[in-house]
């Protein structure tokens, strides 16, 4: 069964633009399914403020056949290199709900696990560009909800330009994503995730969007000065 895994390293500028620019070679690397690329984002700042976008940290999403692969990557591919320094995470699929296209995710979800244990989500949508307005209206109130969600154990955002944006998050367990995403928990403007889901049913930000639920299984290195963001699993 195939693995995801989810990277977050800081570099330099340079080496940041020349490896989303060369990102293609990814498509390559021996036991690699699908990665894209992204630069990472503070979720919930202001558009225009610099810490919006951050330029010198960069993301990776990837679907490998084994983790095995990852290791190939990390110790040997000079990409793998660059991300190899910062902190990642290994992922078990979960669920999916709505599309995405490269990824080869199971038909077939396994059961979940306990409502209790931590829980990961990904978002990854490609957006209509003359919709970009309307879902940055409804979008950022979403990410503060889940910014500021005691819920949430970490969270970040990523984008490729011109069209592809996501959302990275872990959370102390799948009940209380459950909640923030129905509007049941008790928090202020819990219900921004139903009316921005709602605005989407009634006219669509995306030519494609999924939401990917993983048990996370492995934890490795450090982000931001720290390790250990996942309860019970350890640093290897």
């Amino acid at each position: 069964m195939s693995v995801f895994s989810y990277h977050l390293t800081k570099t330099s500028y340079l080496a940041a633009l020349k490896a989303i620019l060369s990102s293609r070679e990814l498509k390559i690397t021996p036991g690699l399914i699908h990665a894209e690329y992204m630069t990472a984002m503070t979720l919930g700042a202001a558009i225009y403020s610099p810490e919006r976008i951050l330029a010198r940290q960069v993301a990776m999403f990837a679907q490998w056949e084994n983790e095995a692969a990852i290791d190939r990557f990390l110790n040997s591919n000079s990409m793998g290199q660059i991300f190899s320094k910062g902190w990642h995470t290994r992922l078990a699929f979960l669920r999916q709900w709505g599309n995405i296209s490269a990824f080869q995710i199971p038909g077939e979800p396994p059961a979940l696990n306990y409502p209790d244990e931590p829980v990961v989500a990904v978002t990854l949508a490609r957006m209509k560009l003359p919709e970009i307005p309307r879902f940055i209206h409804w979008g950022r109130p979403v990410e503060k909800l889940v910014r500021d969600h005691p819920g949430v154990l970490f969270s970040t955002a990523s984008i490729r330009l011109p069209r592809t944006v996501s959302t990275f998050t872990i959370w102390k367990s799948q009940q209380e994503m459950a909640d923030m995403v129905w509007g049941n928990s008790a928090v202020p403007h819990q219900n921004r995730h139903v009316n921005a889901m709602k605005e989407r049913e009634r006219k669509d930000f995306h030519f494609e969007f999924t939401t990917l639920r993983f048990k996370p299984i492995a934890e490795f290195g450090e982000w931001n000065g720290r390790s250990n963001y996942i309860p019970n699993l350890k640093e290897l």
